[in-house]
């Protein structure tokens, strides 16, 4: 198996310059930059249009606005993850002082704080930050238009709120700490809060002409946590490798993983896309897309990560608008899962494992139903139904002999084995849900117990049922 993953095919490459060709010229977009990354590197960069006068490349940056908030989500994560904070802590508990104190942390996180989606003001992205010097000039006299808890309402104050959080525990610029915590140990030199040459201008493009008017860059004070940051294909293309793979230095799997999770229902009618923490979502039909998009007045960026297919997209421009870049980008990791599926790495036995958690393998019985438990590489287990359905999920050890529940119904449940007199293990209790080794197994505590003789023919339930009486009523 190769250490590093192939180049895409030449006839892949094509259909990706194709696309990005077309689709810079339809948008009439001044200069496009995608790259495709797999494997933990890009096995595709390329840049469509101009900038000086050249075609970009890698390196050129682009001002990603709203990619920014999964950055500075990074950092409140690595916060909470030292035990510096809990998300369910009120704001004020760490940022006393603003008008929305009893917002949690993860409300901010996650937009469903109710807060409103812009500041109060001239449109913030097109106007100095001088104009919101402090961290209380980002929020309305009456910052709250939806009930706090109640539905998906996106915010930018609210991430302005979660950067000065940051700069307030870690005593110095939200910027200075994503720069040791983040991008330092990912490699992403040419991120950053302001730009460096090679960089991009941002231009409007007149809807009836083809004539460009120059956007104005600003410095966004408070606001900059909303979507300040500059970065190149190359640098998001470390940034997609990481997200798909993690990377210890920078977060624990376990919090990567907890980005991904949706954190309210959609809006009726929007049923494809999802919000985590600080992370959007989106359904590709049997896909799950999770990444982020960002624009500002001159600028579209994207990264879209499917970890199922080990891939990556990355997607900029220098146009304010005529570019759904999120579906753009979409488009082409689509585009090389579809033409390039991922070539499973080849099967291998388990390195190691306890003989008490091999002895756990194979079929249990949820009453009836039949699961199967597998032990897994990473010393992890999985519960599933036999014929399918939503019950099934993946279980963490957590270092005492039990483990707990990672994800669909059973999602933060406790698995607690129960042995006999011998040792043996008679039934496991996945949070009330007994699973024996026998369908309903006398030998195990089954809630309602087991009536004698146990299971019966059609002629001994038609005993059983003449002969019984419904309980009587209280």
């Amino acid at each position: 198996m190769p250490s590093t993953p192939p180049d895409l095919l030449p006839e892949t490459i094509r259909a990706l310059r194709h696309r990005l060709a077309t689709t810079q010229v339809s948008a009439r977009a001044p200069s496009l930059v995608a790259a495709i990354v797999r494997g933990g590197r890009p096995v595709w960069l390329e840049g469509w249009g101009s900038v000086d006068s050249s075609t970009p490349g890698g390196e050129v940056q682009y001002r990603i606005g709203s990619i920014t908030k999964t950055f500075v989500t990074l950092l409140v994560l690595r916060l909470r993850d030292e035990g510096r904070l809990a998300l369910t802590d009120p704001l004020d508990a760490h940022l006393p002082g603003t008008s929305v104190g009893d917002a949690t942390i993860a409300s901010l996180l996650s937009h469903t704080a109710g807060l409103a989606a812009e500041p109060p003001g001239p449109w913030w992205e097109r106007s100095p930050g001088s104009l919101r010097p402090e961290v209380a000039d980002v929020l309305r006299d009456d910052p709250l238009v939806h009930p706090p808890g109640r539905r998906f309402h996106y915010s930018n104050p609210g991430f302005a709120l979660l950067g000065a959080l940051v700069a307030k525990l870690r005593g110095r610029p939200w910027t200075e700490a994503l720069q040791s915590e983040v991008l330092d140990p990912l490699g992403m030199s040419r991120t950053g809060p302001q730009p460096s040459a090679p960089h991009a201008s941002g231009w409007a493009v007149h809807p009836w002409a083809d004539v460009l008017l120059p956007e104005p860059i600003q410095d966004y004070g408070p606001m900059g946590a909303a979507g300040e940051l500059w970065s190149t294909a190359t640098d998001l293309a470390r940034f997609a490798a990481f997200l798909l793979a993690g990377d210890e230095r920078v977060l624990r799997a376990e919090s990567l993983d907890e980005m991904r999770g949706p954190a309210a229902a959609p809006e009726v009618g929007s049923w494809q896309s999802n919000y985590g923490l600080g992370t959007q979502l989106l359904h590709r039909g049997d896909r799950l897309l999770s990444g982020h998009t960002g624009s500002v007045p001159g600028f579209l960026a994207t990264v879209w990560v499917s970890r199922d297919d080990d891939l990556g997209a990355v997607v900029l421009a220098n146009t304010t608008a005529g570019l759904a870049v999120g579906g753009f980008t979409a488009d082409l990791l689509d585009l090389v899962a579809e033409r390039e599926p991922r070539i499973p790495a080849p099967w291998q036995p388990l390195p190691h494992i306890d003989r008490a958690v091999l002895e756990l393998a194979g079929p249990w019985y949820w009453g009836p139903a039949p699961f199967v438990l597998r032990p897994l590489a990473d010393g992890w287990l999985e519960l599933g139904p036999v014929s399918g359905g939503d019950r099934g999920s993946r279980l963490r050890p957590t270092g005492d002999g039990a483990w707990i529940g990672q994800n669909g119904y059973f999602a933060g449940e406790p698995l607690t084995l129960h042995h006999d007199d011998t040792g043996a293990v008679t039934h496991l209790d996945l949070g009330t849900f007994v699973f024996t080794r026998r369908p309903y197994d006398p030998a195990a505590v089954i809630p309602g117990g087991i009536t004698d003789p146990g299971w019966l023919t059609r002629e001994g339930a038609d005993d059983r049922a003449a002969s019984s009486t419904p309980p009587a009523a209280p």
